[in-house]
């Protein structure tokens, strides 16, 4: 719903750099004092004590009194500071009066410059040549600090640059380049908090942008290298504290709250009785009543480069995540004030795009309307109306999600496409235990399926030329049953759903199997429905499809969406950071995949996936909905089958033909998120390719690389560690095996992500197209004569009270259009270059054509949508499948593929 040193565009050598604040006011103006300079010497660059010569102050720089070779040149540093919102909230404080001085003073940032090489002599590292950073302007949200050195020209080349920050709060670098080099200037990427020398003596090391294998560090540059990482990896003790930069893990122990609660109680997620993947751990006290639980805080800890920039942290996590959980959605409890109410007809529903609720007063004027542009369409009399844009799909066509064949057509081509099976074998049968779930064998039978082709094939025939598909909840789901049906407001059944392969491309629902297993003192209960033709049968079949779109909704958001990309994913960045310098070319590949997703996890902790939040009192499994992702973890996920091409073999979607385009051939040749998502996993591993062969020509490099056989190791044995002895993880001995490891978790965090998250509005923000929850049982399971009657009297009376209530749909529905609007920063997968690749001509080139590729794609998508043969893309009504379009424009939603799982 869902980074060592945060990256965002910038480079001295790249032009249009996006400004990434955008507040005005500046610090506070002052005469520019001397810089300091002191040339050092110690064997420690992190902590020493300093020698400071002081000289006679001039407006320009000082040289050191002693040793300084006359054979020198001089160094200008020149140094980018993002201007913060710490820094303006504290402006009227005495810390920032104190921060004021030191500007005077010319003391905001020590610098030092790190050399590459040892001391020939003494066969240490070199002395670092240090000097103070002064402030010289103010462009735009950036302020700019200068230092000059006086570097010998035996120093050898600069590596790394460590940086003390003299101020009393923390700042932001975007970049340090040192220019008056003969080669060239040396850049510094940057993008970090550098905390106050106040708060922590330890220095901050920057290294250049030119990318080492551990094996090929400079001499000079390998004790800080390791130092880092020993750094960033901590020592899994105390409770982590803002500011941190320390990655490690724990267990998902944190999504109930007992404590205030017994019943937001939740079990432990991740060991042998309920796997799942690790996320950072943060060191909270535990729960006085229940020990194995840490106890709820305001704040989530994230390691603080994971946080969200400044422009996102104001348009999009303080001025509206946290607005929609913890005032809007509050807000709608207190104005509809029946949890249960249901929409008494379909205009109640159409009233939400039109007319609106009317939302209380708050203090501040304007407040929903400046938070949540998209939300509030009318102010009136000052009071402020809540009133949804109409989805894509409602506009163009008002009764889109009643037609039998866009319930087909999404399965390929919706929000949810990754459940979609071939049939391979028949008749269904369940691999449950039948002395607990009842007997295996379906209700679906041969004679019910010939009967809905219309007696144009067999059965056996249809499953040879593959034409019977499937939707199968029935497994994953029919253990969960009981206990969700002991929840109030929600039932649960397990499904089953048969589509058929017509000539023309498209599919053809059939059958509808819903199951209840023994319970109650009842027997198994099980009924086939299919689109009869008569006004009973044609009722009961609405129905049945509400119940299996509530399962498609919940397996979406908690499976495909939840636990494939944002909590497969946080493993992945947790071991990169603690086992991959920053200085490595793989760090550097994946980083940019990584931005912003650990905050946005910490926030589906806090209020989406967490206890009572949105999912649980919204989504079918309600509080068993993390347990049912447990359940899928353990049952269905590998790390090889989250390669797109090994997926849609998985699901029998595909097959290997070298003889085909991307080396696979389409079981649907209109499948378009496969279609769409196989050149785009071609582009990706083209790039990664290009990539990987150039720092690692030798494949004897990829097993020597200590560095990365650790980062592998620990992904599976410790990120993972409950799959750690499943099948599914590929050696890392060859380029090749490093290509598709890389290239499966650049995927599933861009692609992957994308096709499963910004269509949310478009496809469900009108939600009897996709209802999270059904509220009701079957009229036909079990009733009694009463409840029968009143389906016969008033079936759409029944449908409406399936429905999730007006509380639940309005929540879910302002929830997903926050998460499916692309943040004003969004990076697009390939539209800018991070610095580090334009340093190196290759790599530049590599990126250029990756981009380039990436243009390709958006035109062929283009190209497809207006192709009238295409019958899954084009057609009278229906939305263009735009979710694997690489670029976004202003005004479309869900189009663009970010980098990263940013929302």
């Amino acid at each position: 719903m869902l980074k060592p040193q945060v990256h965002y565009q910038s480079n001295s050598t790249i032009t249009n750099r996006r400004a990434h604040f955008l507040l005005p006011k500046s610090f506070i103006n002052g005469k520019e004092l001397a810089s300091l300079l002191v040339v050092k010497s110690s064997r420690s660059p992190f902590n020493k004590a300093r020698r400071y010569i002081r000289a006679a102050s001039e407006p320009t720089t000082i040289k050191a009194v002693e040793d300084v070779p006359q054979q020198s040149i001089k160094v200008k540093a020149l140094v980018t500071v993002i201007q913060t919102i710490g820094g303006l909230l504290t402006s009227l404080g005495i810390e920032r009066g104190l921060d004021d001085i030191q500007d005077l003073l010319g003391k905001t940032l020590l610098l030092e410059l790190v050399s590459t090489e040892l001391d020939p002599k003494t066969e240490l590292e070199k002395p670092t040549i240090e000097g103070f950073a002064h402030r010289v302007r103010q462009e735009s949200g950036d302020v700019k600090y200068e230092a000059e050195f006086e570097v010998p020209n035996d120093f050898g080349d600069v590596g790394a640059v460590l940086v003390e920050n003299e101020h009393h709060c923390e700042m932001f670098l975007q970049d340090i380049v040192l220019d008056g080099f003969p080669h060239g200037p040396v850049n510094v990427t940057c993008r970090s908090w550098v905390h106050s020398k106040y708060e922590n003596k330890q220095k901050r090391a920057f290294f250049t942008n030119k990318c080492y294998l551990p094996s090929q560090t400079p001499i000079g540059l390998r004790r800080l290298r390791e130092e880092e990482l020993a750094l960033l990896r901590g020592n899994g003790q105390g409770e982590r504290k803002r500011g941190e930069r320390i990655y490690d893990y724990d267990v998902y122990n944190d999504i109930g709250d007992p404590d205030a609660n017994l019943d937001l109680a939740r079990p432990v997620l991740g060991g042998k009785e309920r796997p799942y993947p690790r996320r950072c751990r943060t060191g909270r006290p535990r729960c006085q009543s229940d020990p194995s639980l840490e106890k709820k805080k305001k704040d989530f800890y994230v390691p603080r480069d994971e946080g969200f920039s400044e422009i996102k942290h104001l348009t999009f996590s303080a001025k509206t995540l946290y607005s929609l959980f913890n005032a809007l959605v509050p807000s709608l409890g207190n104005v509809i004030g029946d949890a249960e109410l249901g929409f008494p007809y379909f205009r109640a529903i159409d009233s939400l795009f039109n007319e609106g609720i009317q939302m209380p007063p708050l203090s501040r004027q304007g407040f929903w309307k400046t938070i949540m542009p998209r939300l509030f369409k009318v102010i009136t009399d000052g009071k402020d109306v809540l009133r949804f844009e109409t989805p894509q799909t409602s506009e163009r066509d008002r009764f889109f999600w009643l037609r039998d064949e866009e319930f087909a057509r999404q399965t390929l081509a919706g929000l949810n496409p990754y459940s979609i099976k071939l049939i391979t074998e028949w008749p269904l049968k369940s691999k449950l235990d039948p002395v607990i779930y009842g007997p295996p064998e379906s209700a679906i039978t041969t004679e019910i399926i010939e009967a809905e082709i219309g007696g144009i094939i067999k059965v056996s025939e249809a499953i040879k030329q593959k034409k019977l598909f499937i939707l199968d909840y029935h497994d994953i789901l029919l253990p969960f049953v009981r206990k969700v049906r002991g929840l109030k407001g929600t039932t649960l059944y397990g499904s089953r759903t048969i589509f058929f392969l017509t000539p023309s491309g498209t599919l053809r629902p059939l059958a509808i199997e819903l199951t209840r297993p023994p319970m109650d003192g009842k027997p198994q209960w099980k009924q086939v429905y299919t689109h009869n033709w008569d006004s009973t049968g044609c009722w009961l079949w609405r129905l049945a499809k509400a119940h299996v779109l509530a399962h498609d909704s919940g397996y979406h958001q908690l499976v495909s969406h939840w636990l494939r990309t944002h909590c497969a994913t946080e493993p992945y960045i947790v071991a990169t950071n603690r086992q991959l310098s920053v200085m490595h070319p793989i760090y550097r590949l994946l980083h940019p995949h990584f931005r912003y997703t650990m905050e946005i996890n910490a926030l589906a902790r806090e209020s989406l996936v967490n206890a009572g939040g949105i999912i649980e009192s919204s989504f079918s499994p309600g509080k068993y909905s993390m347990e049912l992702s447990s359940a899928a973890y353990d049952e269905m996920w590998r790390f090889d089958h989250e390669a797109l091409p090994k997926d849609l073999i998985n699901r029998g979607m595909a097959v290997e033909d070298k003889t085909a385009p991307h080396g696979l051939k389409l079981t649907i040749e209109d499948y378009p998120f496969a279609n769409d998502g196989l050149i785009l996993w071609d582009i990706i591993k083209n790039w990664v390719t290009d990539y990987v062969n150039h720092y690692y020509p030798d494949p004897s490099l990829v097993v020597s690389d200590q560095e990365l056989q650790a980062w592998w190791t620990e992904i599976q044995t410790v990120g993972h560690r409950d799959k750690k002895d499943k099948p599914g993880w590929p050696e890392l001995k060859t380029p090749e095996d490093l290509i598709e490891i890389a290239t499966i978790i650049a995927w599933v965090c861009s692609g992957h992500h994308a096709a499963v998250n910004f269509g949310q509005y478009a496809f469900a923000g009108y939600f009897p197209n996709r209802p999270t929850i059904a509220r009701r049982k079957m009229p036909s399971e079990d009733p009694t004569e009463e409840e029968w009657n009143s389906f016969l009297e008033k079936p759409e009376a029944v449908l409406l009270a399936t429905f999730p209530s007006k509380l639940q749909a309005t929540r879910v529905m302002a929830v997903l259009s926050v998460l499916s609007n692309h943040s004003p920063d969004e990076e697009y997968i390939g539209e800018e270059m991070e610095p580090s690749w334009a340093d190196d001509p290759i790599i530049e080139a590599a990126f250029e054509k990756f981009s380039g590729r990436l243009k390709e794609l958006e035109g062929i998508v283009d190209e497809r949508n207006s192709n009238k043969n295409l019958k899954n893309r084009n057609g009278a009504g229906i939305v263009p499948y735009q979710l694997l379009k690489p670029f976004s424009k202003p005004g479309v939603t869900g189009q663009g593929v970010p980098y990263s799982i940013s929302i």
